[in-house]
């Protein structure tokens, strides 16, 4: 299995570097002799910048209310830089936070590297079978807990009930439909039936379900992206591009799709629950009565969306546990996470959090909660995280027309073989 430095390396390599850990220099260890939390907790949030981080910005001040003496230093790192940005700091010991807001796929490498400190037994992790067992998946490790869950999403389409409404059209619930509708949309209003973001390869996911097919198949150590139904996934989403049903991108895919969406140039795109807050904002969705939101249309073989989420891991390097442990049990508390629902409409991890009045009454969470429970898992293993690089490259060159479906899968297989060494 592929590792970086061990567990007893990294913690070799903290003891000789005195000055370099996750908290800055004003942590003073974990705890008093007291046993009142004090010092500093470096927290990496990954949010969205305008809107979800302001909310978990406020929710980390509220802690420092209930602990005076703990300084919660809160950096907001860019989602797409954070996973390597916190493995480079944590391999050279120097600069590493203690906690990190890690996306799911991220939490079983980091452990496998050792970067992360185990979470059983610990004031982080309280009533464990409180989690939904989804949820749970991706912070197991080799039988540890490695991370606490924050947050649990899956995609759907969002679409403009205006535009709908002018050009006559129904939600589509399969691809042929999609086009359909799409065509029809053009046709009426001028306007682009969906935006398919074509620099982040999670969008394709959805697809690649809805044919039957998988990246991989970690059950018998298979790679599977390359199948006939993964060629056949990248044949739907060219053609979708193709035939004008679909525009995409190959550069600054969430902004454009975003702005899209929030101005009415486009009537769809595929998003999750945590791309409300910001679709609210914009001039369309005022009214937020004119928000749709409709599971992704099935391809020819099922109708599935990815798994996703995010969890709270604590640095194994950390020289403030305590005070860290007690930061992710607060923010993942029943309570946080109800007041999370209510105001960026995120679906909760504890199972509890769903009878709270917040999470019950909440549209968003309505819609999302059956499309969660019947998402795809991705495997959780270490290198889940770095399927995404050699995958994003081909779907864009194959929505772009660089290249051909067939050698999209190809090369996209042949890539996986070499990191997943002795896969089949």
């Amino acid at each position: 299995m592929r590792r970086g430095i061990t567990a007893t390396a990294l913690v070799a390599a903290l003891a000789l570097a005195a000055t370099a850990c996750g908290s800055d220099d004003k942590s003073d260890g974990s705890s008093k002799s007291s046993g009142e939390l004090s010092g500093t907790v470096t927290w990496w949030d990954t949010s969205t910048v305008g809107s979800e981080d302001k909310v978990f910005k406020k929710i980390a001040e509220d802690f420092e209310k209930q602990h005076p003496k703990v300084d919660v230093k809160y950096v907001n790192v860019p989602f797409g830089e954070a996973q390597n940005k916190f493995k480079n700091a944590a391999q050279s010991g120097s600069g590493a936070p203690d906690v990190i807001r890690s996306e799911v796929a991220w939490t079983p490498e980091f452990a496998d590297l050792g970067y992360l400190a185990p979470l059983d037994g610990t004031p982080a992790l309280q009533k464990a079978d409180d989690f939904l067992k989804q949820a749970a998946a991706s912070t197991k490790y080799n039988g540890k807990t490695y991370a606490v869950p924050q947050v649990i999403d899956s995609m759907g389409i969002f679409y403009n009930k205006k535009i709908f409404k002018e050009a006559g059209v129904e939600v589509p619930t399969t691809v042929d439909q999609l086009k359909t509708v799409s065509k029809k949309i053009k046709e009426k209003t001028g306007k682009t039936g969906l935006y398919l973001r074509g620099d982040d390869a999670y969008w394709f996911l959805s697809f690649l379900y809805g044919e039957g097919g998988d990246l991989v198949d970690a059950s018998t150590k298979s790679v599977t992206v390359d199948n006939p139904e993964g060629v056949k996934a990248m044949k739907v989403v060219k053609d979708l591009v193709d035939s004008g049903a679909a525009k995409t991108d190959a550069t600054d895919g969430w902004e454009n799709m975003q702005s899209s969406f929030k101005d009415g140039k486009v009537a769809m795109i595929i998003n999750g629950p945590w791309a409300v807050a910001d679709t609210y904002a914009g001039k369309e969705f005022k009214d937020k009565a004119n928000l749709g939101v409709a599971p992704v249309p099935a391809g020819s073989a099922a109708q599935g969306a990815p798994q996703g989420g995010h969890n709270l891991a604590v640095y194994a390097g950390s020289k403030n546990l305590d005070a860290s442990y007690a930061f992710v049990d607060y923010m993942t508390s029943t309570k946080t996470q109800a007041q999370v629902t209510k105001e960026l409409n995120l679906l909760p991890t504890r199972t509890s959090a769903y009878s709270e009045e917040a999470v019950v009454d909440n549209e968003i969470v309505g819609f999302f909660k059956p499309v969660v429970e019947t998402a795809v898992e991705r495997p959780w293993i270490p290198e889940t995280g770095s399927l995404f690089a050699p995958l994003v490259t081909e779907y864009t060159k194959v929505l772009t027309g660089q290249t051909t479906p067939e050698k999209a899968a190809k090369a996209t297989g042949d890539s996986y073989r070499k990191l997943l060494k002795g896969w089949k």
